[in-house]
């Protein structure tokens, strides 16, 4: 296995695992102690893993602000939002999720005739003016760093609804750990609609490619378009071919 590769993989095992010794690595890719050592430290340089006592563990990351992330790739974000705005018809049901991404589909969805789901605050207030959009608030704890309502005691409001259509953020997304997300709160919600959704739209720029968050709420398998601003690697036009995945590019 080359270098560069085995080194993403530990990456990747050590991330799932969240702790793992030196042993364990040493016999998952066979390899001498003095390989994983210098890998260990290669990664630890980049800052991706934390050297504990025995082995290596992973690095939790600050989640940036919500206006931080909301600045970042502004263009792309619009772009994307645009595209995936075109696939909503007049009298959808759909979910849109707390996000600096899909935040922006509200200023192509305001006119529409919808009922809409969602957990983003932002969202809510901004639709208040508008009598003509049904919202309909995922109530619950409030996490500040999301700017969303997130609470597992709020699913039940789901489960006698049917969404037509569900439009996904997500921290970042990778073929090994799926579609990720930082906030452990939100997990839970987002797990349940994408199961109760019947299609669901994932929108993540480029720079959320081959990146990760702390918890795992759906497979990439599990997503029916995937709305980004640039065609990504061959690996993931590959996945996406062979897992019925439309695959959209957002100008």
């Amino acid at each position: 296995m080359m270098k560069e590769k085995r080194i993403k993989k530990i990456q990747e095992y050590v991330i799932e695992h969240q702790s793992v010794s030196l042993d364990e690595l040493i016999t998952v890719f066979e390899v001498s102690k003095n390989t994983i050592r210098r890998d260990i430290q290669e990664l630890v340089h980049r800052g991706e893993l934390k050297k504990v006592y025995g082995g290596v563990t992973t690095v939790r990351k600050r989640l940036e602000s919500f206006q931080d992330r909301k600045i970042r790739n502004k263009g792309q974000k619009e772009s994307i939002v645009k595209r995936a705005s075109s696939y909503v018809e007049d009298g959808d049901i759909i979910f849109i999720d707390s996000g600096t991404t899909t935040i922006g589909l509200f200023e192509f969805l305001k006119e529409r005739q919808l009922t809409i789901f969602t957990n983003s605050i932002d969202f809510i207030l901004r639709a208040i003016p508008f009598e003509h959009l049904n919202v309909i608030s995922i109530g619950g704890m409030l996490d500040p760093k999301t700017n969303s309502f997130s609470n597992p005691r709020s699913l039940d409001l789901l489960k006698d609804y049917n969404i037509k259509k569900a439009f996904m953020a997500s921290t970042g997304i990778s073929l090994a750990n799926g579609v990720t997300n930082a906030s452990p709160l939100e997990s839970e919600l987002k797990k349940t609609i994408v199961d109760r959704s019947s299609e669901v739209y994932l929108l993540v720029d480029h720079d959320k490619f081959d990146k990760y968050g702390l918890m795992t709420y759906c497979s990439l398998a599990e997503i029916d378009y995937l709305v980004t601003d640039k065609l990504p690697s061959n690996s993931y036009q590959e996945y996406a071919r062979n897992n019925a995945i439309q695959l959209i590019i957002a100008n």
